[in-house]
């Protein structure tokens, strides 16, 4: 599989869990993340899908492109608390796009998730990047990449605040996922930590977690 056909995957995945009934029924109620309400979650995951279209096609800006690793090294956010401004930002943001309720949300992330199933298969590997990144961009598979391990995480979050089974991806999908976190993971820990804790359990850390 591609990164195409992994996100489009794991984005059709996490719509499902969006629709489910309990989703509704807990709409209202706080959530497994700290300051974070269901509905605001539940907008959080389809925002890894809804800005595609448009990032796919504003005109190229002339913001140097870094790869993946190093926007995440720039953008800094896994050291940020939960009260940081960022985290304040994305928590607004999700209860934003819930704000017309459930049925209108998952209405436009299963609209918008039918365009990219056309659309982003034949889409150029061009440089996108989100508005609140600061001055750089990454290639678009790249952002996938991304972008699938935010609904992997986030549909395990969704799942657990609303009292279902976390939804199962493909293998694919998930090494798709692991290899990211674990390089996230890198960042943040000794290298032997990590190894530790995926060979050794008598030795393995308490913590290794990439953010």
């Amino acid at each position: 599989m591609t990164i195409r056909e992994d996100f489009l995957t794991a984005a059709a995945i996490a719509l499902d869990l969006l629709r489910h009934d309990q989703v509704a029924q807990h709409w209202d109620k706080p959530s497994a993340l700290p300051e974070f309400g269901v509905s605001g979650l539940a907008g959080h995951l389809g925002y890894q899908v809804l800005p595609l279209p448009s990032m796919i096609s504003t005109p190229l800006g002339d913001e140097p492109v870094v790869p993946l690793m190093e926007h995440y090294a720039r953008a800094n956010w896994t050291d940020l608390d939960v009260d940081s401004d960022f985290h304040t930002r994305i928590r607004a943001g999700g209860e934003k796009l819930a704000a017309d309720g459930h049925a209108a949300l998952c209405d436009e992330v299963g609209r918008t998730l039918a365009d990219l199933e056309k659309s982003l298969p034949d889409s150029e590997n061009r440089p996108v990047r989100m508005p609140h990144w600061g001055p750089w961009a990454v290639s678009l598979d790249e952002y996938l990449v991304s972008r699938t391990m935010e609904l992997v995480v986030h549909s395990d979050d969704l799942a657990v605040s609303v009292g279902v089974d976390t939804p199962e991806f493909p293998r694919p999908v998930n090494e798709t996922v692991i290899d990211l976190l674990t390089r996230m993971a890198l960042n943040k820990r000794p290298a032997i930590d990590v190894v530790r804790a995926l060979s050794r359990k008598e030795r393995a850390p308490e913590d290794i977690t990439a953010f």
